[in-house]
Order: C-alpha cells, then sequence, then structure tokens
C-alpha cells in the first residue's frame, strides 16, 4: 500500500498517451499537498509534519517541500488582505495577540492585530490581519486607511483594547464613528487587582456599572461602587474605570442587544483563543510569513465550519 511504485508508461510517436494515475510530469499524488497545508493548519511544525507522514506514507519529505507547498498559501492572503469590503460595519473588534517570532537570529516578541466585523446581518467578517513590532499612531492610521480604502465608509462602534494612539487613528479617518473601550478586557484589568476567591464578588458588583440603563445611571452606579466595601477595598479599580470612561460611556447609546454582544465579546474571544492556543504549540516562528500563514490558516477552518464569514479569500 505504500513505498515505491514502478509505472510503465506507453511511448508513442505522437506522445498521445496521457496516464490516468499520475498525470505527465507531476510528482506528487492528488490532494498530497492539501494534506500538507492542513496539518499546518492544525499547529503542526514542519518536523511533526516530516515525521506524520513518514508513518502514514513510509516517505521522507523535506522540510524545504513542506515550506513550499505552505508558501503557496501566502498569494491567497494577500488577495485576501485587499478584497472589497463593505461600506458600512455597525460593529468592529479590534484585538491583537502577541506571537514569538524569530527575527535576525534573535526571537523578538510581535503583535498580529485582527478586525472582526459584525455585519448588519449579525454575520461576522474577519476583515484583516496586521503583524506589527511597534504599534504607534503611523501604524493606526494605516490600517484605518487601508480598511478605507477597500470600500468601508463608516464603521458605527469601534471597540478596542486601550491601545494607544488608535482611538485617534479611527476618528481621523472615520470621523462619525464612536470608540469603545472593551468591557471585557476593563473587567480582566479590574481582577487583576483582587485576589482569587473575591473575583466572583467582584464581577457581580461590577455589573451595575455596565448593566445600567443609561450613561448616568452607570456614572452613579460607578461613583456607588467607589463608596461602597469593595471600591473602599481596592480603590484602584474605581480609579482603572474613571480612567478609561470618556470610552466607555459611547456603549450606552446603542441598543441592550449591541451592548450585550460589546460586553460579552464572545466572538473575538473565541476566535483569539483559537490562535493562542496554536502560537503556544509551536513556541516561535522562523518569520513573519511563518506567523501569518498559520494564523490565517486557522481563520480559514473557522469560516469552513461556519464560525466566520468571509475568510477564505474575495
Amino acid at each position: 500500500e505504500t513505498g515505491t511504485m514502478a509505472i510503465d508508461v506507453p511511448r508513442d510517436r505522437q506522445a498521445s498517451f496521457d496516464p490516468q494515475l499520475i498525470a505527465k510530469y507531476q510528482r506528487r499524488f492528488p490532494g498530497f499537498d492539501d494534506k500538507i497545508v492542513s496539518m499546518y493548519a492544525r499547529g503542526m511544525s514542519t518536523r511533526e509534519i516530516t515525521g506524520h507522514l513518514r508513518d502514514l506514507y513510509g516517505i521522507d519529505v523535506s522540510p524545504d517541500l513542506i515550506s513550499t507547498v505552505t508558501d503557496a498559501v501566502l498569494d491567497e492572503v494577500a488577495a485576501w488582505q485587499q478584497r472589497p469590503l463593505d461600506p458600512i460595519y455597525p460593529l468592529v473588534f479590534f484585538d491583537a495577540i502577541r506571537v514569538k517570532i524569530r527575527d535576525e537570529g534573535m526571537v523578538r516578541n510581535k503583535a498580529i492585530h485582527i478586525a472582526l466585523g459584525v455585519r448588519a446581518d449579525g454575520a461576522k467578517e474577519v476583515l484583516g490581519l496586521w503583524l506589527e513590532q511597534n504599534e504607534g499612531a503611523k501604524f493606526w492610521l494605516r490600517v484605518m486607511n487601508e480598511l478605507k480604502n477597500r470600500g468601508t465608509e463608516d464603521i458605527l462602534l469601534a471597540v478596542v483594547d486601550g491601545l494607544k494612539g488608535f482611538p485617534e487613528a479611527i476618528t481621523a479617518v472615520l470621523p462619525e464613528t464612536a470608540v469603545q473601550t472593551c468591557i471585557v478586557h476593563l473587567l480582566r484589568n479590574s481582577m487583576d487587582f483582587v485576589s482569587w476567591k473575591d473575583r466572583k464578588g467582584l464581577a457581580t458588583a461590577l455589573k451595575d456599572i455596565y448593566r445600567a440603563t443609561d450613561a448616568d445611571a452607570a456614572e452613579t452606579a460607578l461613583t456607588a461602587f467607589e463608596a461602597g466595601s469593595w471600591g473602599q477595598r481596592y480603590p484602584a479599580i474605581g480609579q482603572c474605570w474613571r480612567r478609561a470612561w470618556s470610552e466607555v460611556i459611547p456603549f450606552f447609546a446603542f441598543p441592550d442587544e449591541v451592548r450585550r454582544i460589546v460586553y460579552t465579546t464572545n466572538a473575538i474571544e473565541a476566535l483569539n483563543s483559537k490562535l493562542r492556543r496554536a502560537v503556544r504549540a509551536r513556541g516561535h516562528f522562523p518569520s513573519d510569513d511563518a506567523a501569518t500563514k498559520l494564523l490565517y490558516l486557522i481563520l480559514n477552518r473557522s469560516q469552513k465550519s461556519g464560525k466566520c464569514r468571509h475568510v477564505s479569500g474575495p
């Protein structure tokens, strides 16, 4: 079933014979490349793929071949990153995960930023991936201008995680967009101040703030929290919310259905969880392209499973 197989190919003057099992000049069975890409998408390293193919087929595949096969994905990534976008997105989450990438002989921490749009019909769409070591105003302006050049004319609510310079970049390119601090990340930051045994009680106390009916009621709830037992025990939490307050209150102008999406953020959290698992399994990547390939392929698998739309291409 596995191993070397000799094939006698008839020779004729017109060279009209066309093999059915293996086409002329073909060196690999149909679907073989797809199997390599599928294993890569599951977070397997080049060494693991080589060992798996040896176990399955009894063949040795070089790391260069695996890189060549998976590099073909980069053209697909480039087309996907340039595809046209919808003119309006009611909601877009901007988030990032940290990856370790070998660069000039050193392993460096870099951020891969993800934009997840929620369309008017509720469908979710990953708008793009951007890899950067040093984020700043110029980088964020480039990201926002790219989205605009691809057709996005307005975002009603942009949810960000305290990324420095990003709110200003958003409003510079899309001035009507409301910028909202991610409530989930604000809650997580609050939990950093307390012991494990206090977290459940604190989470319950903070609900009165972000589930308030409007901005005035929310500020009243925040003041009550600061004056109460939790606020007195952990004053840094109230200060944390106060610092972010100008980017929390836009949240209360939206219907409860939209607000529920913002303070749960299940979509972006589920997506990031998959990406982080793959990143942890790999340890570090040999290049920027290697990291981009893997994360794109994971997003592509999410799209095929129905958890995101428009991931695989234009």
